[in-house]
């Protein structure tokens, strides 16, 4: 089975990278923005008759976190989106990541359905470029889209993401800040890669999955769990009281597709996360993460949203 991997360089295309080709029954096509510019339809085209991929798995994302910033995203990204699927006559089947940023993050999302993304328009950038995608893939042959809430792991930006912040901060011995405590759906990514296999290999019954552990996690219960594992306590701060918008969905249509799944338990996931940040510890700026890039942008990421409400 031959296999493009479009994004392989960004987070998840790096796991996916590393976790397919220890099965040599594929051949993986890994190329980098350099030789595959996503953005350009005539690579695109030039790249895929090339190499004649049977499967196209679309990591291709700009924008959306909060070490990111909004212009152009709508544009940016579904330009890249079309000239990937354009080619969906080529292959068997094209994988995209969706987000649960398509049920509007103006709002709780909470326990969501895979349907009920049709009953709020969202009005970040972001999150219309993903529903934008998804409701093509609803209507197309062979395209399918999983939707991810809250996907955390190695190699991840550790400056902007919270789990991996929070772990890094422990390490240096550090406090650890929560602008504000808020319910997500963290999936650990080595369980993610398992679940775009079992994909690879089956027709569906449906074109769009919300891949989820299905069990809310709060931001305080990951930090008590990063000092949990370690031997040293951080401080963990919390600026604003209650809770922020929820962000968690159901998961009856994907377990119901891809039957018994042992999810990582959070606290195997940070130990594992632990000993390899603990491995690259010199090369972290410590003068950095104590300026704490992540507090200072995601009170923007969320106010904005509650401001629109």
């Amino acid at each position: 089975m031959n296999i493009l991997i479009i994004g392989a360089g960004g987070f998840i295309g790096k796991h996916l990278s590393h976790y397919l080709s220890n099965n040599h029954s594929y051949a993986l096509f890994t190329p980098d923005s350099k030789t595959l510019n996503a953005s350009d339809e005539k690579s695109v085209d030039a790249y895929i008759e090339a190499t004649n991929p049977d499967i196209i798995i679309n990591c291709a994302n700009r924008g959306g976190g909060r070490d990111s910033g909004n212009e152009n995203i709508v544009h940016e990204n579904l330009r890249m989106f079309f000239n990937i699927v354009k080619h969906s006559d080529k292959v068997s089947k094209i994988i995209h990541f969706g987000s649960g940023a398509e049920y509007g993050k103006h709002k709780p999302i909470v326990d969501v359905k895979e349907e009920d993304a049709d009953k709020a328009i969202p009005l970040d950038e972001y999150g219309f470029y993903k529903s934008v995608a998804s409701k093509f893939i609803e209507q197309s042959g062979n395209n399918l889209n999983l939707r991810i809430f809250g996907c955390y792991g190695e190699f991840e930006n550790y400056e902007f993401k919270f789990i991996s912040n929070a772990i890094v901060k422990n390490l240096l011995h550090l406090p650890i800040t929560i602008n504000k405590n808020v319910f997500f759906d963290y999936l650990y990514v080595e369980d993610l890669v398992k679940i775009v296999e079992y994909f690879l290999h089956h027709e569906t019954a449906y074109k769009v999955y919300n891949v989820t552990t299905g069990r809310k996690i709060d931001l305080l219960s990951l930090a008590r769990l990063v000092n949990e594992t370690s031997d040293y306590t951080s401080e963990i701060k919390i600026i604003n009281e209650g809770l922020n918008n929820e962000y968690t969905s159901e998961n009856r249509r994907l377990m119901g597709e891809i039957g018994t799944f042992e999810f990582t338990p959070h606290r195997e996931a940070i130990i594992r996360m632990r000993n390899y940040y603990a491995s690259i510890l010199e090369t972290i700026d410590r003068e950095k993460i104590e300026s704490d890039p992540y507090l200072q942008l995601c009170t923007t990421f969320w106010n904005k949203h509650e401001e629109k409400e």
